[in-house]
């Protein structure tokens, strides 16, 4: 049976946050979700940049929803009690609720977030902090998942968000297939920071091809003098221009980069753990299992029975 996602469309909705969550998990060639929107009362709903969105469904539709995804919206009212209770309904029932930017806002209104750790747009972590004192707002992340609630900050970290809840559901192979038919990077660790100021954010990945050959060298010791030496910089430039880049210090993207091929290999090969440590420049088993329970708190045998089950 499809794992069924409906996006809650509220008056004001971001089109960009909104097309993310649809772009994910409403491809019409994939079989592993299937996908509706919804509207607090099942009319049209008028988005933020100006034009309508048509052909939803009302509330009665997050009775069958197994996770249901809140775009942002501007501006950030609360919204009607009718919604509010069809959300906390769905969560009693197990769905799984997750907010994109500003649509923290509205997940915040239903409780849900009290006494947990949530993230937003940067420029609006101040005021949901303030309007919604009972949890912590994270400014600086670029999502945070509790399982069964998820927030993300503003535009592509929705992306980041969505594609982290599709490796949760269905492994990091059926993750980087979709982000590979997005055209985006496959994964971005949630503790990544967002670029708080607008200096920060680059204009160009000026980092793919090292990346790129990062990720095929894993099974190597990689230091920063060797990246500085393949790029053709120092190691000062190199740790510097590569953090505004991606947001970690080399070290720590190529930590994730084994994680994430270690979880691949898991997923999709019998290989023995102890081989697969080795394979993805994590030397050990102990060392594998130390940081897959950090990342996702799961051993290494448990994993593979997860996504090897059937």
């Amino acid at each position: 049976m499809p794992h069924h996602v409906v996006a809650l469309a509220l008056p004001g909705v971001v089109a960009f946050d909104l097309s993310t969550v649809a772009q994910v998990f409403g491809h019409p060639a994939e079989e592993e979700y299937t996908f509706e929107v919804v509207t607090p009362d099942g009319d049209d709903v008028m988005t933020s940049s100006g034009f309508s969105i048509g052909a939803v469904h009302g509330l009665d539709a997050l009775d069958h929803a197994h996770t249901i995804i809140i775009p942002g919206y501007r501006p950030h009212e609360r919204p009607q009690l009718a919604t509010l209770e069809a959300v906390r309904d769905a969560h009693r029932r197990g769905a799984r609720i997750a907010s994109v930017c500003t649509g923290a806002f509205a997940l915040a209104a239903t409780g849900l977030l009290d006494g947990l750790t949530a993230t937003t747009h940067w420029q609006d972590a101040v005021e949901l902090q303030r309007l919604y004192p009972n949890f912590t707002v994270q400014p600086d992340v670029l999502y945070v998942d509790h399982g069964q609630v998820a927030t993300s900050a503003g535009v592509a970290a929705g992306i980041d968000l969505c594609l982290h809840l599709v490796r949760e559901d269905l492994g990091a192979r059926a993750a980087t297939r979709i982000a590979r038919r997005m055209v985006v990077p496959p994964h971005r660790a949630g503790g990544q920071a967002q670029y708080i100021e607008p200096a920060a954010a680059p204009t160009t990945h000026g980092f793919a091809e090292l990346t790129d050959w990062i990720v095929d060298h894993l099974d190597q010791s990689l230091t920063v003098a060797d990246l500085a030496r393949h790029a053709h910089l120092s190691e000062r430039q190199l740790a510097r221009r590569f953090a505004a880049e991606t947001g970690q210090s080399p070290l720590q993207w190529i930590l994730h980069q084994r994680v994430l091929a270690a979880r691949h290999l898991l997923e999709n090969s019998h290989l023995p753990v102890d081989v697969i440590a080795q394979r993805t420049g994590l030397g050990t088993a102990s060392t594998l299992r130390r940081h897959l329970r950090r990342e996702i708190d799961v051993t290494p045998t448990n994993y593979r029975r997860t996504f090897r089950a059937g």
